[in-house]
């Protein structure tokens, strides 16, 4: 019986964890341990089994997340999410704009306390009655976090709403002039101040360092979509002569984003973040660690 009423949670479980700690892998380790403190405890006692568990998994995924927050600081160039298709930890479609990968870099600017009131609150509607409860805070106490989150947010990352199906057409378009070399279809999509966040975790070729500025992102891609530069960047992901290579749109953290595979394996994502129409930020993620859920 117990068994049942904890499935009964684990997506939803899961859901909080990753939006906390930007890790699937983390956060399946935090659910895990979740369940094994839920079959050692009397559960006859538990009144509102949701509320219990996700007071649980968030406490274990706030001390989890301060742990990483220390070897994250070592990592290998810029530290990006790992990467997950939406269904697998959003529970409704509503929820999937809180797993963008824009948002999710944005909340590692929060300290662990902030970003856990922020998605209890944002994502899932949790009162602040609530969330108190679940971090061991103060109803005001908890306000604050909230506030101080939602400041931080709203620096990071301005709320443009951006229509799925012109994000999609943006991200085609994209793709299209990309491989072809159309500098100038190109450079119409990006905003003048646009950049490009790459993770490879020193296993894939990328840069180590935030590229700024239109001009040097357009010199960036255009370089790697060449016969030398797609040469290269293949080898430093492990292709092996004779792998084919394919490239889709597919729905990544809620957004389309393009997949490029190597072999059958992905190989790179480019996910973009849209506002007002034009190109912000391109964030290429090639650690094959990060997107071994895809």
């Amino acid at each position: 019986m117990s068994v049942e009423r904890f499935e009964e949670h684990r997506d939803l479980l899961t859901g909080v964890s990753y939006r906390i700690l930007g890790s699937l892998t983390d956060a399946e380790d935090v659910v895990q341990e979740a369940w094994l403190r839920w079959s050692e405890a009397d559960v006859s006692l538990v009144e509102n089994d949701r509320a219990y568990l996700v007071r649980v998994v968030t406490r274990l995924a706030i001390d989890r997340l301060r742990r990483l927050k220390a070897r994250r600081e070592s990592y290998v160039g810029s530290w990006l999410p790992e990467l997950v298709v939406t269904p697998d930890v959003a529970e409704h479609v509503e929820l999937a704009g809180s797993v963008e990968l824009a948002l999710l870099v944005v909340l590692e600017t929060l300290s662990p306390l902030e970003r856990a009131v922020f998605v209890l609150r944002e994502a899932f509607g949790l009162s602040y009655a609530e969330i108190g409860e679940v971090i061991g805070r103060g109803e005001a106490a908890t306000r604050q976090l909230a506030r101080r989150g939602r400041e931080h947010v709203r620096e990071g990352r301005p709320r443009f709403e951006v229509d799925h199906r012109l994000r999609r057409r943006l991200t085609e378009r994209f793709a299209q002039a990309a491989m072809g070399g159309d500098l100038g279809a190109l450079a119409s999509m990006f905003a003048e101040d646009a950049s490009l966040v790459s993770d490879g975790g020193g296993k894939a070729r990328a840069p180590l360092r935030v590229i700024t500025g239109a001009g040097r992102v357009l010199r960036f891609l255009t370089a790697i979509a060449t016969e030398e530069g797609a040469r290269r960047f293949l080898e430093s992901v492990g292709a092996e002569p004779g792998d084919g290579f394919d490239v889709e749109i597919a729905d990544v953290n809620g957004a389309p984003a393009l997949l490029a595979r190597v072999g059958g394996r992905p190989a790179a994502v480019f996910s973009l973040d849209v506002v007002d129409g034009l190109i912000r930020t391109v964030f290429l993620v090639a650690n094959p660690d990060k997107l071994a859920r895809l």
